[in-house]
């Protein structure tokens, strides 16, 4: 049945269920993140250190791969900077990546 053909009594009542059960839905999400153990200031801290380290590796590869073929093969163009780009790239997709994951692991839970 679609609002129009319901009474306004009915109306209330649907509005007041829908209510009821959105505050249910969140109340049973707090409850469970007052539970949660595992999620500290220590994880948070670890989610930076991975979103760190994984822009920062591929990086510095980029850098010193680039370095070298700039040391051993010299050309016009400046090979780590381009490298130094590509492993910029390279990492914030390998972030988005673990990002993403654990995101998906708390909708999961």
């Amino acid at each position: 049945m679609s609002d129009e053909e319901l009474t306004p009594r009915e109306r209330r009542q649907k509005r007041a269920e829908a209510f009821t059960k959105d505050i249910c839905t969140k109340e049973a999400r707090r409850l469970k993140g007052k539970t949660a153990k595992d999620h500290t200031i220590w994880f948070g801290l670890g989610m930076f250190g991975v979103v760190g380290w994984s822009i920062a590796i591929p990086t510095l590869i980029g850098v010193a791969a680039g370095l070298w073929i700039d040391r051993t093969f010299p050309s016009r163009y400046s090979w780590a900077l381009m490298f130094l780009i590509a492993g910029i790239a390279v990492g914030c997709m390998n972030a988005w990546y673990w990002v993403k994951k654990a995101r998906d692991q708390i909708l999961e839970e």
